[in-house]
């Protein structure tokens, strides 16, 4: 991924891949288990922006202005995301800016 937004010094991109191996497992198990993780990493996550997998579903879901990413992931990165949660392959994803 290209980051639009500048990430300063003290911050890195990261990317983890969480399975949870849970038969009812659906959007907000699947977040609260992203927020759970993040606070491992930082003291105050902030989700910028998700995608359900499953459904299509993504937050924020307008398209606007050009690009060759989906809007959510570039609306993530101008604001400064700095780590993207992937749950199952691809079920969930989360991109969460530590603060």
């Amino acid at each position: 991924m290209v980051a639009i937004g500048s990430i300063s010094q003290n911050q890195s991109e990261e990317y983890i891949n969480m399975n949870i191996n849970l038969p009812d497992l659906d959007f907000a198990a699947a977040k609260q288990a992203a927020k759970e993780k993040a606070l491992e990493l930082c003291s105050h996550p902030m989700i910028l922006s998700w995608k359900n997998g499953i459904t299509g579903q993504t937050f924020p879901d307008y398209e606007c202005g050009i690009g060759d990413q989906p809007f959510w992931i570039r609306y993530a990165q101008g604001r400064g995301a700095n780590l993207t949660i992937d749950v199952n392959d691809g079920e969930y994803l989360f991109m969460v800016l530590k603060i």
